[in-house]
């Protein structure tokens, strides 16, 4: 069963598309079945895979209920790899979708008649905290909030916790989040220290923190215009390498949690035994 993982913060510029991009295909590199859904406007993702931007295939058409996911979804030039590719027209989605007494449900629903069997579904979110991001929320299992070593890191970050309660608690549909991801990192700085810091500090559980951290790397910026991503553009720059390492990192965590269900079932089924 596929784990679905909104990427979002409501702040841009921080990594989040690039993130979306660049883990979902170290993803697939590693022979998971992944899938991208570009659910912001700007379809910076979907230009990143070097993909056209066409409203008959796109988020727009799957949330106004003109197309189901599946026929929204398109393949790749990566194996392992497919996208539901975003369009322009998603930008007044918005206006369309609030009409609708079941707005926050529309993704979610449209995920259930899924035929294609992925490991991954990872939904790159616009920087906003409208109808688009909570259709996320609502449809994700968990989040990963990028976030860059910068002055302003937790600036506008309870919003976004707000948010995350806010779907949780009135929609019933809750978001854990599986990690904060620190982007644009250098260590070598004060500055990267001290926001790695404070973020620690902030979310007071460093288990939230994945030890994976995304460098500043020119590269990274440089991928999308050549319509590819970083991890296949340049696959040995520091910036495809941590991208690497934070796969892996998630793909043991899974395995971790996975295992520990396992031992909590087995421990389980051993009291019903001796009762």
């Amino acid at each position: 069963m596929a784990e679905i993982i909104a990427i979002l913060n409501q702040k841009g510029g921080c990594g989040k598309t690039t993130t979306a991009v660049n883990l979902s295909t170290a993803m697939a590199l590693l022979g998971e079945k992944v899938l991208v859904i570009d659910m912001d406007p700007q379809a910076n993702a979907t230009t990143a895979f070097g993909v056209e931007k066409n409203e008959e295939n796109s988020t727009y058409r799957v949330l106004t209920g003109e197309e189901t996911l599946n026929d929204s979804i398109v393949s790749t030039d990566i194996k392992g790899l497919d996208l539901v590719p975003s369009h322009i027209s998603l930008s007044g989605a918005e206006i369309e979708l609030s009409k609708d007494i079941g707005f926050p449900f529309i993704l979610k629903e449209s995920m259930d008649g899924m035929t294609e069997p992925y490991d991954y579904i990872l939904v790159d979110v616009p920087p906003s905290l409208g109808i688009l991001t909570i259709n996320a929320l609502v449809a994700a299992d968990s989040v990963i909030i990028p976030i860059q070593a910068e002055f302003y890191a937790l600036e506008g970050m309870a919003d976004l916790l707000d948010a995350m309660n806010l779907v949780e608690n009135r929609l019933n549909s809750p978001s854990p989040i599986k990690g904060i991801l620190i982007t644009l990192y250098d260590s070598r700085t004060r500055l990267g220290r001290d926001v790695l810091q404070n973020v620690v500090q902030y979310f007071g559980d460093t288990e939230y923190i994945f030890k994976t951290t995304i460098p500043r790397n020119v590269k990274l910026a440089e991928a999308p215009s050549h319509g590819k991503p970083c991890v296949i553009y340049d696959e040995e720059c520091i910036g495809s390498e941590a991208y690497k390492d934070l796969a892996l990192e998630i793909l043991e965590l899974r395995e971790a949690v996975a295992e520990e269900n396992a031992t909590d079932d087995t421990k389980y089924s051993v009291m019903e035994d001796n009762q």
